[in-house]
């Protein structure tokens, strides 16, 4: 299998891994979008989260964990499929720190030109 997340999880890729736990890692993306944005992951391969709810529900637990560690105000996102703009075919969650009138737009947000 040639998934950049499970190379990750097993060592054999970089990143800068921020947290980890049993059944996830939290690492810092390749481009995050704000300071503080991470992604939480699961140590097994789940292309989504539809794929396997528990393996889901375990993510959010960890990326809930963050958050609440954090304090921060943010998005959590995560997509299932190309057309939801879905690039990595391994179950990861978001954590996009947000601001008021930080001007980051998400993809359904006003401020976009619907198709």
């Amino acid at each position: 299998m040639n998934c950049a997340f499970c190379a990750i999880v097993a060592g054999t890729a970089p990143a800068t891994v921020m947290r980890t736990w049993p059944d996830a890692i939290a690492i810092v993306p390749l481009n995050p979008v704000v300071g503080g944005h991470w992604l939480v992951i699961p140590r097994v391969h789940v292309p989504d989260a539809a794929a396997d709810p528990e393996v889901s529900a375990a993510v959010m637990r960890r990326a809930a964990e963050v958050i609440a560690h954090t304090g921060d105000d943010c998005n959590l996102i995560t997509s299932v499929g190309a057309p939801a703009t879905q690039t990595v075919f391994h179950l990861h969650l978001h954590i996009v720190p947000r601001e008021t009138g930080d001007g980051l737009p998400l993809p359904w947000t006003p401020r976009q030109t619907p198709a």
